[in-house]
């Protein structure tokens, strides 16, 4: 049986990620369920589907709250402005 050192370096790597990242799950779940059917579907690689789709998931969640944090106002006046109008 020939074994590839690649897939398990990978699997390694990424679990140390995990284990020493704080956990902050947006788009993981998602991405993964898809990534998984993906690789399953490629040829019996569910495990490394849901890996690379976590990280993808991860990735795009990052971005839509980027995106989303720079079209709100930054100003912080107005919501402290209407709590103390009632004094």
């Amino acid at each position: 049986m020939k074994i590839s050192i690649l897939p398990a370096g990978v699997a390694i790597f990424m679990i140390v990620g995990w284990l020493a990242a704080p956990a902050h799950a947006a788009g993981c779940l998602k991405g993964a369920a898809v990534g998984a059917a993906a690789g399953h579907v490629a040829g019996h690689h569910g495990a490394l589907g849901a890996g690379a789709g976590c990280v993808v998931g991860h990735h795009e969640a990052n971005k839509s709250a980027k995106t989303q944090q720079a079209q709100q106002p930054q100003g912080s006046g107005a919501g402290q402005a209407n709590s103390n109008s009632g004094r």
